[in-house]
């Protein structure tokens, strides 16, 4: 059964938005070195292959905050495609208290414990994140996928 919506976490979506701005750029960008170009690429077949793409509110903040680590003059580019894929993807708001109540949240934090409140079998995970994937999973063994193992 093809999911009805795929989550990504902040460090693919980075990924993702560097990738869109300039495939050159993954090599540059701090937040992304352990990233290939091939990555990226895999990342954009495996979103195609999908209708909805969501992000958490918190998803796109922490994005924001490991994408204005590149300068300038790539930095307003990446900005400019940023704005582009925030039009482009569902936003989907969690409110941190709700998060907050989340059993993860002491250990994985407030991003992440939102990405838990809304992942399923329906609208999976993908993640490079092993702790949120084993979050995940242990909620839905099919709430979350490891991205790593598309390679």
């Amino acid at each position: 059964m093809r999911p009805e919506g795929i989550y990504i976490d902040a460090n693919l979506f980075v990924l993702l938005i560097v990738g869109v701005a300039g495939k050159h750029l993954i090599a540059k960008h701090r937040r992304l070195q352990k990233f290939q170009i091939s990555d990226y690429e895999r990342l954009e077949r495996l979103l195609n292959k999908t209708r909805r793409v969501l992000v958490t509110t918190n998803v796109l903040t922490e994005a924001s905050n490991l994408l204005a680590q590149h300068g300038e003059p790539e930095r307003s580019r990446i900005f400019d495609v940023f704005r582009i894929l925030i039009d482009r993807t569902e936003e989907i708001f969690i409110a941190s208290k709700n998060a907050g109540a989340n059993s993860e949240f002491h250990r994985l934090g407030l991003t992440d414990a939102a990405l838990l409140e809304v992942v399923s079998k329906a609208y999976p995970l993908v993640t490079v994140d092993l702790e949120l994937y084993l979050a995940a999973t242990a909620k839905d063994k099919l709430a979350a996928y490891n991205f790593w193992h598309y390679q």
